[in-house]
């Protein structure tokens, strides 16, 4: 009996295996058919979509290795339907949604191939935030394309408000396709993750890079400044704000009033956060924050208007915060847990990612807020200016979660040791 169980498993493997496999050389096929036609966009997924899939079966050299068919035919669709009806309604969602089945087979692959550690949920939690990212750098790489090339897949001689539109309606596509994933992939991650794992052999860890990586003094000792002069420079912030908020109150300006009300309230929640929650936040993780809502909250007074660039300052310095905020939390729980390991250059990457994400998501918060206050006859608090816009700020994005990721390892460390410590239950010190 045990025997027939054993062979009705194989038959049920390999069966699994054969239709995975005409599902990758279908991929293969059409991949080569988007390259020889000129559809590059198409020909770069595909072809990378078909490297994912083949990767584990060049590493085990088996054959039996190669990613399950449900989560390959959820790639496989979009392709197909681009290929024959050039890309229909359905392509958006649907494309995004191979995007996270894809992000799903790369995750048990790191996870299972690299000294990378996720735990399931971590894994699923990343698939999302990929899906989102991959929207916003994939959008970011076409215009860069457009205007350095002169290609035409996003300025294509719509209006700057019409391409921003149909950007925002990709956004909202990769949103739900992202949300979608992190509910319907629980259960591949595991059956997909544990079919990898049959075929890894234990790895040893006693050459494994501690968790407890030090700060290189040097680095922090020079960059420190006095503790009582950053307070300083803080509350000297925080009045000029309470300043600007009476003034936007006097001109009866909306803008002004909710942006420096907001901005001053967030200068407040470091406070907040070391009395309830006992975190400790250095001054110049104070200073940090107190610069980038003061900024922008300058910005939406008019300076916005009359400094071009004063927006991309703005986004840079406030996706540094975001970059940290994540940073500090994703490397508590690896401190926390063995079922999470992310070395420098991955946790460096994953900073990328979900700030990218965020990204995503406040340029769609922006553009509901502007159309809803549009529609209402309001004046929107926050506004877009058209596609450049939104993809500059997504650009600048990026280089503030490049700085964050570069100086978190200095000076975020003590805090994330304390949220570990937290999420351990132990008492505070």
């Amino acid at each position: 009996m045990a025997g027939t169980r054993s062979g009705e498993s194989s038959d049920r493997s390999e069966r699994r295996a054969a239709l995975a496999w005409l599902m990758t050389i279908a991929l293969g096929v059409l991949a080569i058919s988007h390259g020889f036609t000129g559809s590059y966009r198409w020909f770069v997924f595909t072809g990378f979509a078909v490297a994912i899939a083949l990767l584990p079966v060049a590493v085990f050299r088996d054959p039996l290795a190669i990613p399950p068919w449900d989560l390959l035919i959820l790639v496989l669709l979009p392709v197909v339907d681009a290929t024959v009806y050039g890309e229909s309604i359905l392509t958006g969602i649907t494309t995004y949604v191979a995007v996270a089945a894809v992000a799903l087979i790369v995750a048990v692959e790191i996870d299972r191939l690299t000294a990378v550690r996720m735990s399931h949920s971590f894994a699923v939690v990343l698939v999302s935030l990929t899906t989102l990212a991959v929207a916003g750098g994939w959008n970011v790489a076409q215009w860069v394309a457009d205007v350095a090339f002169g290609t035409d897949y996003l300025l294509d001689g719509r209006s700057q408000d019409a391409a921003n539109r149909a950007l925002m309606i990709e956004f909202a596509y990769a949103a739900v396709a992202g949300f979608l994933a992190g509910i319907l992939f629980d259960r591949s991650f595991r059956s997909y993750s544990e079919s990898v794992s049959e075929r890894v052999a234990p790895a040893d860890d006693s050459g494994s890079a501690s968790k407890s990586e030090p700060i290189p003094a040097l680095i922090r000792d020079r960059l420190d400044i006095p503790d009582e002069t950053v307070r300083r420079f803080s509350r000297g912030m925080q009045i000029a704000l309470a300043g600007l908020l009476l003034f936007g109150l006097f001109r009866r300006d909306l803008t002004t009033v909710v942006n420096a009300g907001v901005a001053l309230a967030i200068t407040f929640l470091p406070a907040i956060l070391e009395r309830d929650a006992r975190l400790p936040l250095e001054p110049g993780l104070v200073f940090w924050l107190t610069v980038a809502v003061f900024l922008h909250a300058l910005g939406s007074a008019g300076v916005y208007a009359l400094v071009g660039q004063w927006d991309s300052l703005t986004h840079t310095i406030s996706a540094s915060i975001v970059a940290a905020a994540g940073y500090a939390v994703v490397r508590a729980i690896d401190l926390h847990t063995d079922d999470v390991y992310l070395p420098t250059t991955v946790l460096f990457a994953f900073i990328l990612v979900f700030v990218l994400a965020f990204g995503v998501v406040w340029e769609l918060l922006e553009f509901a807020i502007d159309e809803s206050a549009r529609l209402l006859g309001f004046q929107a608090v926050v506004a877009q200016y058209g596609l450049s816009d939104t993809i500059v700020d997504l650009m600048f994005d990026s280089a503030g979660a490049v700085v964050a990721a570069v100086w978190g390892s200095f000076y975020l460390t003590d805090l994330s040791r304390q949220i570990a410590s937290r999420l351990e239950g132990e008492p505070d010190r």
